[in-house]
């Protein structure tokens, strides 16, 4: 490749559709709206997926699933990202600080993935089994927070 045979790409240097403007146009007359019907007239515009009355597909498909509104969220972080911090006591103060935790008031629930060499405390609503054999084998605490 060089400058003797480079090229625009496809459709790159293509005039934009100018309708409405005569005959000699192709796009003049009924400016490529065909003849009458709802998509001619001005101040047409249709919901998206409308199918001309017949039930769109997006309310044919069944609906699938359940949705548990009483379900409570939390906040995931895991043991690497606390060992990273390099404290001994890990509070949701702290955390919040920090910017693990966006609000104080969150559900916090520590993960194990990662290794613990230090002994720490760690405050959290919830540990996984891993997390905590993982805390208290290196002389930690996992402390859950009611």
């Amino acid at each position: 490749m060089n400058l003797s045979n480079l090229r625009a790409p496809k459709k790159a240097n293509r005039n934009r559709k100018r309708v409405g403007r005569g005959m000699g146009s192709g796009h003049g007359k009924t400016s490529t709206r065909g003849h009458k019907g709802q998509g001619s007239r001005s101040g047409s515009s249709l919901m998206r997926g409308f199918e001309g009355g017949q039930m769109p597909l997006h309310r044919r498909l069944p609906k699938r699933g359940f949705t548990n509104i009483f379900r409570t969220e939390y906040t995931v972080v895991n043991l690497d990202r606390l060992v990273e911090l390099g404290e001994t006591e890990l509070t949701l103060e702290t955390l919040t600080a920090k910017g693990l935790l966006k609000k104080r008031n969150e559900l916090l629930k520590v993960l194990g993935n990662g290794e613990v060499s230090a002994a720490i405390t760690v405050y959290a609503h919830k540990f996984s089994k891993a997390a905590q054999e993982k805390i208290e084998k290196a002389g930690g605490k996992a402390v859950l927070v009611a």
